[in-house]
């Protein structure tokens, strides 16, 4: 039905959702609006308040009712079909498609085939109807201070019988605005109208041009490919305009920037997909919004929650990230005018630190609920203790340290680069010691106000690799980890044998913050525990959970996109656990991007060293695989192909001069000067690897033999023995846990009196 530009890709993409699956399906117009719905009926326990229209945290309203030939269409009967712009309801004979419009709060609900009268109406009791001109209807919206707009297309006449708005079919549908006057909704309708077709045209192409030039990929893998596009452009939903440049934490709660979500999402958002414009523009946002109070303890620290109204720095861990993802922009982009303007705020943030929480070993100390697992009680108690000392910060706090030796060194400062550099070594030799234990095979989860660790199995210990360098003990604490923790369907918060478990996030049983960080899964997490298997060799094993998520993008949940949480366990009866949380997440879609280009992909890019890492690690079960990604001012496509034990690999290089850094398990690795045009050849056939350089007219440049690196080899078996065939964690007995005993029991207790 969508008018004007039609792409192949995009239709290819197009998922028929059946009444038994019924769901969400979410569009934003890339600034401050997003629609939400459900395919056949909005029943879900989360997210049906909002329902229909949402403008800047504001719920205009709570969706639409359809008539044809006054009769209401029935979407629980509807044929049901989701594409990445538009959601399509064949009732019989008559079809309704809704789309949104890009930087517009305009919805256009089309309806058609052949009828003599179509209706409208609003749901919503907190809507006020205002009045009904010969052509529109004016409505104040359920929150905020906005005014809704409705009116058939063509400006056809309106009649209002029983709260439904009816109009001659032929008009073919309905346009919808929001608006702060009602003469500014009127003309924005009238605007859009005019050229209705050329923006959808825009919207369309904008996506298609997104798939084809930002996150390109083809293979002959149909579920792979499909799941990657879909994921893709859910996340670039999220990257939006509404505070200036940003990416919503997620749908429908976070449509806001959160400092801690904003900045764990940004390799997965924008970087892999070469948005550097957007990311520059994220990073000097919160840069000034930076405490430049030097009196305050939160001095140096960026904002947690940038919204349209709350300005909030009460968080530890935002900061570092927002350090470590400049650092990671500046290598994708190879920008260094960024160095040179937010170096002050990387000197902020680190001194800030230095003078108000930093203790005698070079811990970055914190409060309860500084961490990202901040979940408290009415009292404000921590329902998952984590203060003074949580692993994940001090792995954040030496990454900030490092990126700012890596930028005070850039910029000649090296008193600070020494300063920093210490404080790092510092902390890594402290943390190596504090944080293990010889009865324990993984890591601390933090250290307590009087410096004794605390061995809760959570998992945050992942992110904290790079503060100890024994390969032996890493490799335990994935197995450990794995096992315990990570479930098919995705990374619990908590192990199932800790007495604090909860098995599932909504229940009747006790309060869902109880269990949110305590057992819940968090689809995120899914990314670092991928990235740490496919370190120690195990991408068959990561690529399981992998392909899982991208099931869960296409089977379950908001069409096309990967949910916050879920439970650690399923329901009685079922195979498969219930999502909960926000429908939509940025950062468990940006995870899985991310760990798809930057580990199994392997391309990790450092512009201002003039270097890109090559280090793919590819399943088995793809045979065929064709990407690009943009660096710097340049791109890299590739093809990947597996036949007869034989893996080739083809780079080719447009507007980069650099060096390329191969690595392929088990061979040594070699660094190969590459420059526009040349075309890098890697062939692996049994124990050799060939590599060959080509110049643009196919003339070979140079040619490198490499044979397995005994050393590699040897820690690939050590690996293999200790983790492979590790299995998904599994649920145990309800019985088994004490927090479902002490329900029972109160249970109990209350019926007997």
């Amino acid at each position: 039905m969508t008018d004007g530009y039609v792409s192949d890709s995009l239709e290819q993409m197009k998922i028929k959702v059946s009444r038994e699956a019924n769901r969400a399906v979410s569009f934003t117009n890339k600034e401050a609006c997003f629609y939400y719905t459900q395919t056949h009926v909005n029943d879900h326990p989360e997210h049906a308040y909002f329902e229909g229209m949402n403008v800047a945290k504001n719920r205009i309203f709570g969706g639409y009712t359809l008539y044809a030939d006054h009769q209401e269409l029935d979407n629980e009967l509807a044929e049901v079909q989701v594409s990445p712009y538009s959601l399509v309801r064949i009732h019989g004979s008559i079809t309704e498609e809704l789309c949104l419009f890009d930087y517009r709060n305009v919805l256009e609900v089309s309806l058609t085939g052949g009828v003599g009268s179509i209706g409208i109406s609003f749901k919503g009791e907190e809507l006020e109807f205002l009045e009904l001109t010969k052509d529109t209807v004016y409505f104040k919206a359920m929150e905020g201070d906005w005014i809704i707009a409705l009116r058939a297309k063509g400006n056809g006449p309106l009649m209002m019988d029983r709260e439904v708005f009816q109009t001659n079919g032929a008009a073919g549908g309905f346009f919808i605005s929001a608006a702060a006057t009602a003469e500014e909704a009127a003309l924005l309708i009238e605007d859009t109208e005019r050229q209705a077709a050329a923006l959808k045209a825009e919207r369309i192409r904008r996506m298609d041009d997104f798939l084809q030039n930002n996150v390109y990929l083809d293979s002959s893998n149909e579920e792979l490919k499909l799941a990657l596009n879909w994921i893709s452009l859910t996340m670039d939903q999220l990257v939006t305009r509404q505070q200036g440049e940003g990416i919503y934490a997620g749908l429908p709660w976070f449509n806001e920037y959160w400092g801690r979500d904003q900045f764990i999402a940004m390799p997965g958002a924008v970087l892999v997909s070469g948005q550097f414009e957007t990311a520059k523009q994220i990073l000097l946002s919160f840069a000034e919004y930076q405490n430049t109070d030097e009196s305050s303890k939160y001095y140096g620290r960026v904002p947690n929650i940038l919204a349209p109204e709350n300005i909030d720095y009460h968080t530890t861990d935002g900061t570092p990230r927002f350090i470590m993802q400049l650092q990671d922009y500046v290598k994708y982009s190879g920008d260094t005018g960024i160095i040179k303007q937010l170096y002050p705020a990387v000197c902020s943030s680190i001194e800030g630190s230095i003078r108000h929480w930093v203790d005698g070993k070079g811990y970055l100390t914190h409060d309860d609920n500084e961490t990202w697992m901040d979940a408290r009680d009415a009292e404000l108690n921590s329902y998952s203790p984590r203060d003074t000392r949580a692993n994940d910060i001090q792995a954040l706090w030496y990454g900030q340290l490092r990126a700012g030796v890596y930028f005070a060194e850039y910029m000649g400062d090296r008193e600070k680069a020494e300063q920093w550099g210490s404080l790092a070594d510092a902390l890594k030799e402290h943390f190596a010691a504090d944080f293990r234990a010889p009865a324990y095979p993984y890591l601390a989860d933090r250290l307590d106000a009087d410096g004794a660790p605390e061995f809760s199995l959570r998992p945050n210990q992942l992110f904290a690799f790079d503060l100890f360098d024994d390969r032996e003990f890493k490799n335990k604490a994935v197995r450990t980890a794995w096992e315990e923790l990570v479930y098919p369907w995705g990374t619990a918060s908590l192990d199932r044998r800790h007495p604090f478990f909860h098995p599932f996030h909504l229940t009747e049983d006790y309060h869902k913050d109880e269990a949110y960080h305590n057992g819940t899964v968090w689809t995120w997490l899914n990314g670092i525990a991928m990235q740490r298997m496919i370190e120690a060799g195990q991408e068959e094993t990561a690529y399981g959970l992998f392909r899982n998520m991208n099931r869960q993008a296409l089977e379950l949940g908001v069409v096309g996109g990967l949910s916050e949480n879920l439970d650690a366990y399923p329901q009685e009866g079922a195979d498969r656990a219930k999502l909960t949380g926000a429908y939509l997440q940025a950062w468990s879609n940006a995870e899985q991007l991310r760990v798809w280009y930057q580990y199994f992909l392997g391309i990790r890019p450092d512009m201002i060293a003039g270097k890109v890492l090559l280090a793919p690690r590819m399943p088995q079960e793809l045979t065929d695989v064709r990407f690009r990604v943009k660096t710097g001012e340049g791109l890299i496509d590739a093809v990947y192909s597996s036949s007869g034990g034989e893996q080739l690999y083809t780079y080719r290089f447009t507007g980069v001069t650099l060096t390329a850094i191969v690595d392929i398990s088990v061979f040594e690795l070699v660094e190969i000067p590459v420059s526009d045009g040349n075309e890098l050849r890697i062939r692996i056939s049994g124990d050799r690897l060939t590599a060959e350089l080509l110049d643009g007219s196919g003339e070979r440049m140079g040619q490198w033999v490499l044979e397995r690196s005994a050393d590699r080899a040897l820690q690939q078996r050590q690996s293999d023995l200790m983790i492979g065939g590790v299995q998904f964690a599994e649920p145990l007995a309800l019985s088994e846990h004490p927090v479902m005993e002490r329900q029972a029991a109160a249970v109990g207790g209350e019926t007997e009196e």
